[in-house]
């Protein structure tokens, strides 16, 4: 098996062991996917200003998310229809993920239950957070219920996705008028006119469509506002947090909501192009929000500095998204443990080079932003 030093080397060997309607699918971003080349690009925008002379004979990285303990603020993102990219799918993730203490978020278009999910790891080893992403349905009622089944299965926060009233305009799936694979279900989804993705077959779809935007514009509701957001907080037992914050205008109204945590995110580049990178809009987020409740991130992390760089401008945690899809199609649970096991290596290091030895060390001073580039 060839050799893996860095994630890049994940999204190659996936490039070349998945077929093409999955790997377009996983890697695609809306329109010209200016979003998704600048989440990671921003990035090289930000210079770190390291420390020197301090003790960092030991660095520790653990953290807390939500009052949990994590072995690290590198935690997983919620990504669909895993099983695409490897049979175990979302329960390989989930043992890796409690392999590594990492903090989990299960998408709600997993290919895997909820139920199942909770039932593949070790009882007896000790389990990290486990969050539900949430697409707020048409159905009510299924949604409730999804949140509900979650809640039982132990996951201990709801984040909803709050970006996505239609789904955004991602040209490699028209193009291959993208279906899920027939032997695949939308797990969470028992009744077979919603666990059966919507598929763009000819004259059942339009031509600028793909059966995933069919079936977001079945499925999901765009009159959606804050007052759902009240909805699910009346009725969740767990935290809730909303995921899709760019603004600083957004982060304060969701605060007023009397949401739990905020993750700036810009769903891998995929909705609405040509919006900032997350980690350019991070600080005005952070700055909004004012401590009042936890901030996270995800979108364009790829390396350890990535990490150090979004905790100096105020994210309690990260979280990677197609880097562990590309991880599980190289081995399923072991790539995506020996994945974290890269990334979270190279965070240590990026600590203990710029002078931290724990993570309440790591603040504002440590980076320098760089003159933005235009889109």
């Amino acid at each position: 098996m060839a050799q893996v030093v860095c994630l890049d080397d994940y999204e190659r060997l996936a490039a070349e062991g998945l077929g093409r309607n999955a790997l377009d699918y996983y890697r695609s971003g809306a329109q010209d996917m200016v979003t998704l080349r600048e989440n990671q690009r921003a990035f090289d925008r930000i210079a770190l200003r390291p420390r020197v002379l301090r003790d960092v004979s030991a660095v520790d990285t653990r953290t807390t998310v939500l009052g949990r303990e994590i072995a690290s603020p590198i935690c997983i993102a919620p990504t669909a229809m895993q099983r695409m990219a490897h049979p175990d799918g979302e329960c390989a993730t989930a043992r890796a993920a409690q392999r590594k203490g990492a903090c989990m978020i299960l998408s709600s278009w997993s290919t895997t239950s909820v139920e199942d999910v909770a039932a593949s790891t070790n009882g007896a080893l000790p389990q990290p957070p486990r969050w539900l992403q949430l697409y707020i349905y048409k159905d009510r009622a299924a949604t409730r219920r999804l949140v509900e089944r979650a809640q039982d299965a132990g996951f201990s926060a709801i984040a909803i996705t709050v970006d996505t009233p239609f789904l955004g305009r991602r040209l490699a799936d028209i193009r291959n008028r993208f279906q899920m694979p027939p032997h695949l279900t939308l797990a969470n989804f028992h009744d077979p006119a919603r666990a059966h993705l919507a598929r763009a077959e000819s004259g059942s779809a339009a031509d600028n469509a793909s059966g995933l935007a069919a079936y977001v514009a079945a499925q999901t509701d765009p009159t959606l506002n804050w007052t759902h957001v009240a909805w699910v907080k009346s009725f969740a037992r767990v935290p809730v947090l909303v995921k899709g914050i760019l603004t600083a205008e957004d982060a304060e109204l969701a605060v007023r909501a009397g949401v739990d945590g905020i993750i700036v995110s810009n769903h891998g580049g995929r909705q609405l192009d040509t919006v900032p990178a997350t980690i350019d809009v991070l600080e005005e987020v952070c700055r909004a929000v004012a401590g009042r409740v936890e901030v996270y991130l995800d979108g364009g992390v790829r390396r350890g500095t990535d990490v150090l760089k979004a905790l100096a401008l105020g994210a309690r945690a990260v979280f990677l998204g197609r880097p562990v899809l590309w991880a599980l199609n190289r081995a399923g649970e072991t790539g995506v443990v020996e994945m974290l096991d890269i990334i979270g290596e190279e965070f240590r290091l990026a600590m203990a080079l710029s002078g931290c030895a724990s993570i309440a060390d790591i603040t504002r001073e440590h980076v320098r932003t760089l003159p933005t580039a235009r889109l």
